[in-house]
């Protein structure tokens, strides 16, 4: 893969766009004091590199729940019975192509993998669980940890302020 380099208005750049990316590019230009143009080409060229996976609309599961549309979010460490490269590779790949699993990380010590679950209701997360995890004979431990508040939620990545 090739290495890429980042100068100090990359990196003021990316870290604006991570704060809010719903900035129009003249609005993005203003805040890193540089032309419009200038923005736009580094904007694509950060998309082009994958720098950008992508761009999203973080939405307060607080609000939903005011709407009529509750959240109940869970953490869960995940073991599996046996950790070979096939098994953690079959079971990631079946968690990361559920819609309940927002985030999914193979972590280290202890459990094989850590989940970020989102689901409507109880109903929901046991309906999950029969799926992604009764169904996989491979699945040994399962601990969940139900959140009551969040906190804090961000997905912003640390950034060099050079």
């Amino acid at each position: 893969m090739k290495k890429i380099t980042l100068d100090p208005l990359d990196l003021r750049l990316l870290a604006q766009l991570q704060s809010d990316a719903s900035l129009s590019n003249q609005a993005l230009a203003a805040e890193v004091h540089v032309a419009t143009a200038t923005t736009h080409r580094r904007v694509r060229r950060f998309h082009a590199l994958g720098l950008i996976e992508r761009v999203t609309a973080q939405l307060s599961p607080q609000r939903l729940a005011d709407a009529g549309l509750p959240q109940l979010h869970a953490l869960l460490e995940v073991t599996l019975d046996v950790q070979t490269s096939e098994g953690l590779d079959a079971f990631e790949a079946r968690a990361v192509a559920d819609a309940s699993v927002q985030q999914c990380w193979r972590v280290s010590p202890g459990p094989d993998f850590m989940l970020v679950v989102g689901v409507r209701d109880m109903e929901a997360y046991q309906a999950f669980t029969a799926r992604l995890l009764t169904a996989d004979a491979n699945v040994r431990n399962v601990r969940a940890f139900f959140g009551i508040k969040r906190a804090k939620f961000g997905s912003e990545l640390p950034l060099p302020t050079r």
